[in-house]
């Protein structure tokens, strides 16, 4: 299909399962938050499965083509995964700073970096179970793990994001054994801190990676609009996944009015084209949305153009997330008529 459409990775959380005034007024957590949840311990399962459901459905309705679970059971996209691991503690939480340089909570490390056990494969089959659609789970990258971790055991980041690029790749392979249509590594911190992302980070993504035959995509953003308000014109780190194994790159154009050109650079991968703004609640209009898109046409082949929002929707209502996923669907439903007809010119 051309001009396939999906999210990025989350969908808002309903307001009876997390509390989110608290969740806006914070930055994303690295360490657990189980304050954020409205639902008791006991029944918070049953409730998240409900509430994925919700998340799943709303996607369907709007007529998105490939389905993620929302990221309804995370308290960020990190969190969840990078708490998991052996070899860090979140008892007792070192401090880091955010991309936006204030300190915040991380996990700190310990010893040693190993997955114990499969993290996301059991919300990757509840996804599948309950669409008949295309899927991409997301999983955090091991640049932003490294950078969101206090670091007490290893003699260098590097080697800190070398082994959760090992723990990383386990937990890609057993998603796509497990019947994923595409994963998804978040790496925002590798635009927020470009020089080591170079000296490092690249390095690690493709260790990630190493081996993994399924469709995998690589999400490089500027923040949330909720919480990092400025946006650049440019990437500082883009270019360089060109030679990456990864096989789709995420990027935003719609908040940043992103000059394209760059796609140039990537070497023929799929580009997921941010063309959602997701600093406003005002929906678009599919012919905006259609132009945004157009703006990456003139660089990427349309048959390597997904449509996307910029980020992910975490933090917008959800009468908003649900009609600005309508929007994109109809401006990939004009753009698929619009090639049609070249084409057949």
């Amino acid at each position: 299909m051309l001009f396939p459409t999906t999210l990025v990775g989350s969908y808002p959380q309903p307001e009876w399962l997390i509390d989110r005034q608290k969740l806006a007024g914070r930055f994303p957590p690295r360490v657990r938050a189980r304050e954020l949840w409205r639902v008791e311990k006991s029944f918070l399962e049953e409730a998240q499965d409900d509430a994925t459901r919700l998340a799943i459905r709303a996607q369907e309705e709007a007529g998105i083509d490939i389905v993620t679970d929302g990221e309804i059971r995370r308290e960020s996209y990190s969190n969840r995964f990078a708490t998991a691991l052996e070899g860090v503690d979140i008892d007792n939480p070192g401090t880091a700073l955010d991309r936006s340089g204030h300190p915040n909570p991380v996990p700190r490390i310990t010893g040693k970096i190993r997955r114990r056990h499969a993290v996301e494969v059991n919300a990757l089959l509840f996804l599948k179970k309950n669409t008949d659609r295309k899927v991409k789970i997301t999983v955090p990258g091991p640049f932003t793990m490294s950078q969101q971790a206090q670091n007490d055991f290893y003699q260098s980041p590097a080697e800190a994001a070398m082994d959760y690029a090992a723990a990383l790749n386990a937990e890609i392979r057993d998603l796509f054994a497990a019947g994923a249509d595409v994963v998804q590594i978040d790496e925002p911190y590798m635009q927020a801190r470009p020089e080591k992302a170079r000296e490092y980070g690249l390095k690690a993504l493709n260790r990630a990676l190493a081996g993994i035959e399924g469709e995998t995509a690589v999400h490089i953003c500027f923040g949330y609009a909720a919480i990092i308000h400025a946006r650049p014109s440019g990437y500082s780190f883009l270019p360089e996944l060109r030679d990456s194994p990864v096989r789709q790159v995420s990027i935003e154009t719609a908040q940043s009015n992103l000059d394209c050109s760059v796609l140039t650079t990537l070497g023929g991968k799929k580009i997921m084209v941010g063309c959602i703004d997701l600093s406003d609640p005002a929906v678009e209009t599919a012919q905006i949305i259609v132009s945004r898109v157009k703006k990456a046409m003139a660089f990427v082949k349309a048959e390597d153009i997904i449509l996307a929002p910029d980020c992910g929707m975490k933090y917008l209502p959800r009468d908003a997330a649900d009609g600005k996923m309508r929007a994109m669907v109809e401006a990939a439903k004009i753009l698929r008529a619009e090639f049609d007809n070249r084409r057949s010119q």
